[in-house]
């Protein structure tokens, strides 16, 4: 099946074409993509996309993914990197936007009103309910954060739920490189617009928790799906394995990565 292959005209900016010339044909001689769904991805009009996370080179395979469906993706991602010489400047012409990890009641307004602004103006936005690279050990989606759904319903626009599968291959978790020989194979698969209509209207964190577990549900099967297995009954919760959910994942205490690709803040 033939891919959409180019964003519409206003989101063509020049910036982005640059980026896409760049990026493309390095991912393309590193990995064949293998994507699926790509008609759930709206052709015009604002979405928030949520994928799955484990590898600090998602954002890039998604990024080629969206565009490759007739979008420009934009991304939440860790303030420290638009503080990086030339690849803050990127960014933040990119329309990327930066959070700063301060916990509750802190850094979290900022994100969302830039978040929603993209939405305003018809564009889209990838939110990685998982905050983080997950911490299961079999790499399944672990427990996530009511960023993804909160912007989705405050905004009124679908929420995509979308899963990947090879890009460990290419980077594993937390790896120090990429490994891009021999050419990897990886399966994207975007899934259909998650039904979010029983909790239009609602701002408890009960509802909001129900409904993430429902976006995190269709993540998991439609990873399920890609790998040929069923997801795991119960999702894994760091806080019960004694784990930070942010930062750098060991056997130890984590410690603070500014790889890691962001979500906006609960609450």
């Amino acid at each position: 099946m033939t891919l959409p292959g180019h964003p519409p005209k206003p989101e063509r900016k020049p910036i982005y074409v640059g980026l896409a010339a760049a990026v493309l044909p390095a991912m393309a001689a590193m990995a064949k993509l293998h994507i699926r769904g790509h008609e759930h991805v709206p052709a015009k009009g604002a979405f928030v996309l949520s994928p799955n996370h484990y590898s600090e080179i998602d954002p890039v395979v998604m990024a080629v993914a969206i565009w490759k469906a007739g979008r420009v993706p934009r991304f939440m991602a860790k303030s420290s990197l638009f503080r990086i010489p030339v690849v803050g400047r990127i960014l933040a012409a990119a329309g990327q936007i930066p959070v700063e990890r301060t916990g509750r009641g802190g850094g979290g307004a900022e994100p969302m009103e830039a978040a929603r602004t993209l939405v305003r103006e018809e564009l889209g936005v990838v939110i990685y309910p998982e905050g983080s690279l997950t911490r299961d050990p079999d790499l399944w989606p672990m427990r996530g954060k009511t960023g993804a759904v909160r912007m989705a319903l405050e905004a009124g626009v679908p929420l995509i739920p979308a899963a990947h599968w090879g890009t460990q291959h290419l980077m594993p978790r937390y790896g120090k490189g990429i490994r891009p020989v021999p050419r990897k194979h990886i399966q994207v698969l975007f899934g259909p617009p998650l039904d979010l209509s029983e909790f239009a209207g609602k701002t408890d964190q009960r509802s909001m928790t129900l409904a993430t577990e429902r976006l995190m549900d269709a993540i998991a099967a439609l990873m399920g799906e890609l790998r040929g297995e069923t997801p795991p009954a119960q999702r894994h919760n760091p806080s019960a394995h004694g784990q930070a959910a942010t930062g750098r994942f060991s056997d130890g205490p984590p410690t603070s990565n500014p790889g890691d690709a962001q979500e906006p803040q609960d609450g």
